[in-house]
């Protein structure tokens, strides 16, 4: 493969990069403040005696509508409340900013339990304290929620505001079956065809990848990308970040103080493989530039040949490509490793969770809100958006819940067409509990199942390390600085045209991040660290695994 030129294409990349990430920051895609939202689609019509929420899920990329599947008519059945979801048209941050301000939220609100507009909605009193509302209609609603998450959440007011998905408390991590959602995954047949090589150490991932480059150019009619990845933001990419840094194994602290894995000298030596890579032409400029569903495309069209992947993101087209052609699917392998060759260290979901979920104080009808949060936090609610309605979409045989072929058959084969019709496997995800899912799902096919138990044996609890800062205003803008700088940094690292120009960017990066009140930023992790290890009952030390 011939080198890029710095003049060349990897300058137009890493312009078009850099252009791109700037536009998220400052609003220069299609969702301007004023622009109204964006629906998924139409919805039907509100029935009679049915009070219509509507619902605002804070990702551009959602596109499910509440519609008229099976699941969700059973829902409306059971609390008298259909819902219309709501998807911002341009960046997220940029549309919550304006909703705040505004003062224009609508009746529900979903997002990212590490955004700063949780905060901000919460000190500017534009949602509901659950427990207020819990203790005004219906004081049943406590029985629903798990003690641990609301001890965590709960403010310094004493009040409730939101509520989780996708969490795992420290005793579930101890006593459940528990997968990270992390993964190194390749195309099974071409790593097959290669002589499934051992692609822990820099020179054999290097020869593996030239080796699938140079064998499948193309795959069912479709360009190779020899290695992908999640896409780029303006805080870098998971794929080269944290995703990379779990299985070398890199700590968030070292005797009790914050420890800097971007630095990481292991770390840095992979970040210079894969700049040998791109330098070689295996690290495609789409990779830098292309959006959630242009990844997902090429997914399912089995395109990559290797990648740093979350599993539950890959499940849709998994099943997709095993219908096609079962050796096509993506499994997980032990991808790099440290110099030490130690096994990688895969966090699980924490007591945060994914999202969290609000009642506006917009909202036209809290008590009806309330019931519905109620409902799908519950563990009849959890059945029923796990695994749908009984009778009609599976049956429960000597115990376990089988589904129906008719149904699974659609769930694999098109799963836009299966959330239409029937709305099950937590199409509705948005208080989505795993670990009471856990007792009726069934047992996956291979190749969803071969994700999940590959990575057991790996697991850390590690939710102490998350970041969230909540009132410490300053935590949380220091935080932002410097992932922003380190989302600028990560792209010209590996389009660098060779390993002095990485050098000299990365010295740019330690003397702008120093510029920037680094030592302040480090100083408020180790006290958040120390916080969050005392609330959740662990010792000082770099997470635990299962004894």
């Amino acid at each position: 493969m011939g080198k890029r030129s710095i003049n060349g294409r990897t300058k137009g990349a890493l312009c078009l990069v850099l252009l791109i990430l700037g536009c998220a920051v400052s609003g220069c895609r299609s969702g301007q403040v004023g622009e109204p939202f964006l629906p998924s689609s139409e919805e039907p019509g509100t029935e009679p005696g049915v009070v219509d929420l509507n619902w605002y899920i804070n990702y551009s990329w959602f596109a499910t509508v509440w519609g008229d599947s099976e699941v969700a008519r059973a829902i409306t059945d059971a609390t008298g409340v259909s819902v219309h979801y709501q998807t911002p048209k341009g960046d997220e941050s940029e549309k919550m900013d304006a909703m705040i301000a505004a003062d224009t939220l609508p009746d529900l609100v979903t997002l990212g339990w590490s955004e700063k507009q949780n905060y901000d909605m919460i000190e500017k009193g534009q949602v509901w304290a659950l427990n207020e509302l819990a203790d005004q209609y219906d004081p049943a609603f406590y029985g629903e929620l798990d003690e641990n998450v609301v001890s965590w959440y709960k403010q310094p007011d004493g009040n409730l505001y939101g509520y989780p998905n996708s969490f795992y408390t420290p005793e579930d991590y101890r006593t459940e079956k528990i997968s990270s959602n992390q993964n190194f995954m390749v195309r099974k047949d071409i790593y097959e065809a290669i002589g499934s090589p051992d692609m822990s150490t820099p020179e054999g991932f290097c020869d593996a990848v030239r080796k699938a480059a140079s064998q499948f150019p193309e795959v069912d009619g479709e360009p190779l990308i020899p290695i992908g990845a999640e896409e780029f933001t303006s805080e870098g990419c998971n794929s080269f970040g944290p995703y990379l840094q779990s299985f070398l194994a890199v700590p968030y602290e070292k005797s009790g103080r914050y420890y800097d894995r971007n630095t990481d000298p292991d770390y840095l030596q992979w970040l210079k493989v894969f700049r040998q890579l791109g330098e070689e032409g295996y690290l495609k400029d789409e990779i830098f530039i292309d959006r959630r569903a242009q990844i997902n495309e090429k997914l399912a069209k089995g395109q990559y040949f290797c990648l740093f992947f979350q599993a539950s993101d890959i499940m849709n087209q998994q099943r997709m490509l095993s219908e096609r052609n079962p050796d096509s699917v993506y499994m997980a392998v032990k991808g790099p490793a440290n110099s030490r060759g130690d096994d990688p260290e895969l966090p699980v979901s924490g007591i945060y969770g994914w999202t969290v979920t609000y009642i506006s104080k917009n909202c036209k009808d809290p008590e009806k809100a309330l019931e519905l949060l109620q409902y799908l936090i519950s563990e009849e609610g959890q059945k029923m958006v796990c695994l749908g309605v009984e009778g009609s979409m599976y049956d429960m045989v000597d115990g376990k819940a089988c589904t129906k072929p008719e149904v699974k058959e659609l769930l694999y084969s098109d799963r836009k067409a299966y959330d239409e019709r029937y709305g099950g496997d937590n199409t509705y995800w948005m208080l989505l509990n795993k670990v009471v899912q856990s007792q009726w799902k069934e047992e996956p096919d291979y190749a969803i199942r071969q994700l999940e138990e590959w990575t057991y044996p790996y697991t850390v609890y590690t939710a102490q390390y998350s970041i969230h800062f909540g009132s410490d205003r300053e935590g949380m803008d220091l935080h932002k600085r410097q992932q922003k700088i380190w989302g600028e940094t990560l792209p010209k690292l590996l389009l660098s045209e060779d390993e002095a120009e990485f050098d000299r960017i990365l010295n740019d990066y330690l003397q702008l991040r120093d510029r920037n009140d680094y030592d302040a930023y480090t100083a408020k992790l180790d006290a958040l660290y120390n916080k969050n290890k005392e609330k959740l009952g662990i010792e000082d030390e770099e997470g635990f695994h299962k004894s």
